[in-house]
């Protein structure tokens, strides 16, 4: 499915965009030396990030209530007994406990926006001079609403930016880098008349990057209720295993526009491999499943094949039977994209080569599906250690009359050969990925695309004859070389190519690990941290 094509926009003021990023850094820096203080006291990035979201929820509802232009009554969201105002009237212990109070309160109230940012809600500021200080002092001096949703949404992003990058809670899994997922979004091209979902969500950044394309493109040239249908989740909605995960994406979408604080909640919250699509399907699915190969949970597929587990889901939906939540969630979400529609779909190296079931699903991949472009990504890009993933595109067809495959030629782009990213030293930006995204030719088919001059070069295409003839079906596809493995002098810093080596020898270590419990074994390897 090709997305309409784009409505033409007036370009951004440097000056303007200049001017949001720095007031955001600011106040990403207010915010976060606060975080710091809390940290001294046992409290991790991602808990102080909750903590915020509840008290940024109420101060906003306090804002919209007592606008003294437009105020609206507020009352039957948030009761008057249970409101900013009732909050910030308080002090020490006696604080504290209406806090408490007021979690326990607003997180009766399910199946919407609210419901789910407050689900399970406790205070987890212990010092009632540290809840007091950041209720006055930090969040009650701010004017949320007045603040742009580009600023407090960004902020706040911001913030869970820093949350991913604490190792030790292991938040990163949750958390894909913004340059990446733009990168994605600008070429797959959301439209108006698109259906969107991430079934494996994190803290919502697909879907924030794919409405926010939509508004840049098209919001002028939208109905109004073409644009109501997003706060409906009709038109936009995800879903994340981890309660406290949710409730970030849910405070994530609302800050940036999307939802209503008293309507459906537009995150739902559960293990997404459960069942089977009813009735609601995507034409554009963007994901990128948690990292870790073995499920406690095995998915009976076609094949009928039981693998023994405590723990089994039936999918009929499905191919192949497996503990591999990689291979589980790309077959969801082939399942969950509707005919005609398209994917985006990152994935780790092992769902490339992997046999048995693996071998089973890039069969129906290539055949049933158009697998028209693989990303190959570079290390040193995601909070995981010894990552290396891809990202797979692809479109859902109608069955052929003539049996045919669906896929003629699958383009690779190496984009990991000779790149070099750290977190610190040499972060990823869209531009790195500007190359990429003009050889993709978004809008245009294939066909169209051009593939690099120098045999050496990233852009490549293969037939589908001599995909299905490789060994198992492996699709991880090699041929460039990095010059920085001939060249001492590569100028690349001595603390990035000891970052790499590291990388190099953990993934190593977790593709050795994936082979030994294939074979049945039983081993149980945590991921190195790499800061």
């Amino acid at each position: 499915m090709t997305a309409p094509a784009d409505a033409q926009q007036p370009a951004a003021d440097p000056a303007q965009t200049a001017k949001v990023a720095a007031q955001t850094n600011t106040l990403v820096s207010k915010l976060w030396n606060y975080c710091n203080v809390l940290r001294d006291n046992g409290m991790s990035t991602i808990e102080y990030v909750e903590q915020l979201s509840y008290l940024l929820f109420l101060k906003m509802v306090d804002e919209i209530e007592n606008d003294p232009w437009d105020g609206q009554d507020m009352s039957a969201i948030v009761p008057a007994d249970y409101n900013w105002q009732s909050l910030v009237g308080k002090r020490g212990a006696e604080l504290e406990k209406h806090y408490r109070d007021i979690l326990e309160h607003l997180g009766r109230q399910p199946d919407t926006t609210i419901g789910t940012i407050f689900a399970d809600a406790q205070n987890r500021i212990t010092k009632p001079a540290l809840l007091e200080k950041l209720v006055v002092d930090l969040i009650g001096r701010e004017e949320w609403t007045v603040t742009g949703t580009d600023l407090k949404g960004d902020a706040y992003e911001g913030l869970l930016s820093k949350g991913a990058s604490d190792t030790k809670t292991g938040a990163g899994q949750y958390f894909t880098p913004r340059a990446l997922i733009d990168a994605i979004v600008d070429v797959v091209r959301p439209g108006p008349d698109d259906t969107i979902t991430d079934p494996a969500c994190g803290t919502g950044g697909f879907l924030i990057a794919a409405h926010a394309y939509i508004r840049n493109h098209h919001m002028k040239t939208m109905s109004l209720d073409e644009r109501m249908a997003y706060d409906s989740g009709r038109k936009i909605w995800g879903n994340e295993l981890v309660t406290g995960t949710a409730r970030l994406a849910a405070m994530n979408m609302l800050l940036h526009g999307i939802g209503k604080s008293d309507g459906p909640s537009l995150i739902t919250v559960g293990d997404g491999l459960a069942d089977k699509p009813s009735g609601k399907h995507a034409t554009l699915v963007l994901a990128n499943p948690p990292f870790g190969r073995k499920s406690a949970i095995t998915v009976i597929g076609q094949d009928g094949e039981v693998e023994k587990e405590d723990i089994q889901y039936d999918r009929d939906d499905f191919t192949a039977t497996t503990t591999n939540k990689q291979l589980n969630f790309l077959q969801h979400i082939m399942s969950l994209t509707a005919v005609g529609g398209r994917a985006a779909v990152v994935l780790p190296d092992n769902v490339l080569f992997e046999g048995g079931a693996g071998e089973k699903v890039r069969r129906k991949l290539l055949d049933e599906f158009d697998l028209h472009t693989i990303l190959r990504l570079p290390t040193g890009i995601f909070y995981a250690g010894g990552v290396k993933a891809n990202v797979l595109f692809f479109e859902k067809k109608p069955p052929r009359a003539d049996g045919k495959p669906h896929t003629t030629e699958t383009w690779v782009y190496d984009f990991r050969t000779g790149q070099h990213f750290t977190q610190k030293q040499r972060p990823l930006t869209r531009t790195h990925l500007d190359d990429f995204v003009a050889a993709y030719r978004p809008g245009e088919p294939p066909s169209s695309r051009v593939e690099s001059e120098d045999e050496n070069g990233p852009f490549k295409k293969f037939r589908y004859e001599d995909l299905i003839a490789r060994d198992k079906v492996n699709l991880d596809i090699t041929w460039m070389k990095d010059p920085a493995l001939d060249d001492a002098d590569s100028g690349l810093p001595p603390e990035v190519i000891a970052e790499e080596i590291v990388r190099d020898l953990q993934s190593a270590l977790n593709e050795f690990t994936a082979i030994a419990r294939s074979l049945g074994g039983e081993v149980d390897v945590p991921e190195a941290e790499v800061e």
